[in-house]
């Protein structure tokens, strides 16, 4: 891509557990292009929320409560990227939480807390500075719709429940082995299943940045597809939007 070429944006959309961040992460590294893990983002400002003891059970409550304890807290964690060892890390405030995203507890957390406005404009701020200097390759569940919207390459990645809590149950374990700490609920498929299919409710139906395919979002569903054919197919997207690699 030469100098004057526009910074090329690939988003990636759908609902929890439908793979976004792997295959995104391996889009990224066929193109050379950086990854944005939004969803790990928000994931951090969840964690900093629910360390500083916020409740995600507060919003069902007292939701003016929970916006007012979030909306205190929202501009205090420095919530960026960085890469270690080859491998994308978050990083709050300075330090590496990226083993500590994937909590049943960090999950609804996330699901609420992102909801917040000044959660998404502070997040979406971040997202938008990285995409207009870099070529990226972004996943969330609005990137195409808002953060993105000019996006040349929209994908909209989906799964069935079934297939995405089978996936989300069997990360678990491994991280289990690795050592990560987890909850019988993160290792109780049928709990994982009915929390994926509450959060697609919850997004969906959010008033902030609900979760929804835009227009000219490509369908893809993952749910009897091998990573590489998922992969496979949004590079050819992206050769059909134009995109030329350096050098060529």
């Amino acid at each position: 891509m030469d100098k004057e070429q526009k910074a090329f944006q690939i988003a990636i959309d759908g609902p929890a557990g439908a793979g976004k961040s792997t295959i995104a992460k391996k889009v990224a590294a066929k193109l050379g292009f950086i990854y944005v893990d939004t969803g790990a983002m928000y994931r951090a400002m969840a964690l900093y929320f629910a360390d500083h003891g916020v409740k995600a059970e507060t919003a069902g409550k007292n939701p003016d409560l929970f916006k007012s304890q979030i909306e205190t807290l929202a501009d205090k964690p420095d919530v960026t990227l960085a890469y270690r060892d080859g491998a994308q890390v978050v990083l709050l405030d300075q330090k590496d939480v990226t083993g500590q995203l994937r909590t049943e507890v960090v999950s609804q957390m996330a699901s609420k807390s992102s909801a917040i406005p000044k959660v998404r404009t502070k997040l979406t701020q971040t997202q938008r500075i990285l995409a207009r200097t870099h070529s990226v390759v972004m996943d969330g569940r609005d990137i195409g719709t808002v953060v993105l919207p000019d996006a040349q390459v929209k994908v909209y990645l989906t799964a069935s429940v079934e297939e995405r809590a089978r996936r989300r149950y069997l990360e678990n374990v491994e991280a289990k082995k690795r050592g990560v700490p987890k909850t019988e609920e993160d290792l109780n498929l049928e709990l994982i299943k009915k929390d994926i299919a509450a959060r697609d409710d919850q997004d969906m139906h959010r008033e902030v940045a609900p979760l929804k395919r835009a227009e000219d979002a490509v369908l893809i569903d993952s749910s009897d597809m091998t990573i590489d054919e998922v992969v496979d197919a949004i590079l050819d997207l992206v050769k059909k939007a134009g995109y030329v690699p350096e050098g060529k």
